[in-house]
């Protein structure tokens, strides 16, 4: 089998892994009693992301070769997964939030940094090999998002989205990554790493990039945005199956398949890293984020519109904008900050920037999006609330998030200075 056939399968892995569980849980959660919980097992992705990511990278730099730490960090996240699988189903409709939260943060502590070592070991590999990973890897990662893609589909079509046993799946799957990781290249040990200083080797020195002005307001930026990216992951699927309890909207097929039609927001997420060259060189950094922040206020705002019958058009398009929402300020930012920023730092900067976004921006997003949905979804049921009632409170949500994405986008645009410049942007973009 070809490097790159063997590597296409490491990612397919990789995401599946995360795809058997990220869209769905909380419908699951929200069936056992925990709906008022759904935010902190989503932000707590963004609380191990600030910090064990560069944890692990320091282990594989310095101490064991890369390939191997990733299969140990995915036995470890498996082990876990499959233990809070084995208790959720062992306790039923008396799951307690305590003993499951644990079980799956140590899963999740574990499985967050195989995301940038697999991206280490497969840019190692294709070196070893002599082939240029900016060319032969992209192609490679779209396999990533298609993992994701199947495993929302099979865990939709075995019914394992209102149950634990997508957490099931996804172990499962951990392990089997895990026996793969070790039949990849060996990925060697940087001898210069141990003269890092730990600072140096946590990426703690890009933090002198809030010194300059435009970088600090960038990074600013990236937080706010950040608090956007976990929202529809946390709760898309339980707000769409929620239309249920109204008779008319019961055997819908969104009803039925919500995590098939939320797969529709992964296959343009695709699409669009194809438009990205396109756009960020004939429009520029400035304006393809600004496209992603009104992306994104389109995302929420359709969502509040939607209905799972005569309505479902306008989930549909709250899919397909999300591929903009999300690749537009993603790849483009990471381009930004490549750009900006001198060659000793760009590796910890890219980290800065992924923990001001999928770190703390994620965290707060979370945290804050479900105090809301509280109020207005779940404190209104508990007391009684007819399935209407509810529904609209679930529209009062989707408004607000979708005003706070158009009040960051207008003050990106008032507050952010960038000149595009054609030339620069060139060589990057291709």
């Amino acid at each position: 089998m070809g490097l790159k056939v063997r590597l296409t399968l490491l990612n397919f892995l990789e995401f599946a892994v995360w795809g058997a569980y990220l869209t769905s849980m909380g419908t699951y959660l929200a069936g056992v009693g925990l709906a008022s919980n759904i935010g902190w097992f989503y932000s707590v992705q963004g609380v191990v992301s600030i910090f064990m990511p560069a944890l692990m990278g320091i282990v594989a730099d310095r101490w064991i070769e890369g390939q191997r730490v990733l299969s140990l960090c995915h036995v470890l996240a498996g082990g876990f997964m499959i233990g809070a699988s084995v208790y959720a189903y062992q306790a039923g409709d008396s799951v307690q939030f305590a003993p499951l939260f644990t079980l799956y943060t140590l899963s999740v502590a574990f499985f967050m940094p195989t995301i940038a070592l697999g991206y280490s070991v497969a840019y190692a590999a294709l070196e070893g090999a002599g082939l240029d990973s900016v060319k032969a890897f992209p192609p490679i990662r779209v396999w990533g998002t298609v993992g994701f893609i199947v495993l929302m589909w099979v865990v939709d079509l075995c019914g394992l989205q209102a149950t634990p046993g997508q957490w099931m799946v996804s172990g499962a799957l951990s392990l089997v990554m895990a026996a793969y990781s070790l039949t990849m290249p060996r990925m060697p040990i940087k001898k210069d790493a141990a003269q890092k200083s730990l600072a140096e080797a946590l990426g703690l020195n890009a933090f002198k990039l809030f010194l300059n002005p435009r970088m600090a307001m960038f990074f600013i930026f990236a937080m706010l945005l950040g608090v956007c990216l976990q929202i529809t992951n946390g709760f898309a699927n339980p707000f769409i199956t929620s239309f249920g309890d109204i008779p008319q909207y019961a055997d819908t097929f969104g009803v039925q398949h919500a995590n098939i039609l939320i797969s529709l927001s992964q296959i343009s997420e695709t699409l669009c890293i194809l438009l990205i060259p396109f756009f960020l060189s004939r429009f520029g950094i400035k304006k393809v984020v600004l496209m992603a922040l009104f992306a994104w206020v389109l995302r929420f705002g359709l969502f509040g519109l939607g209905d799972p019958g005569n309505g479902v058009w306008l989930f549909i398009l709250s899919m397909i904008v999300y591929g903009v929402a999300f690749d537009f300020f993603n790849i483009s930012g990471s381009l930004f900050v490549n750009q900006e920023t001198d060659e000793s730092m760009r590796s910890s900067a890219q980290g800065l920037f992924m923990m001001m976004t999928n770190g703390l921006g994620a965290f707060i997003g979370t945290i804050i999006a479900q105090q809301i949905i509280n109020h207005y979804v779940n404190d209104p049921q508990a007391a009684g609330a007819t399935p209407i009632q509810v529904m609209e409170g679930w529209q009062t949500c989707w408004y607000i998030f979708a005003a706070y994405a158009l009040v960051v986008a207008v003050l990106f645009a008032v507050f952010f200075k960038y000149k595009h410049n054609p030339e620069k942007m060139g060589p990057i973009t291709h």
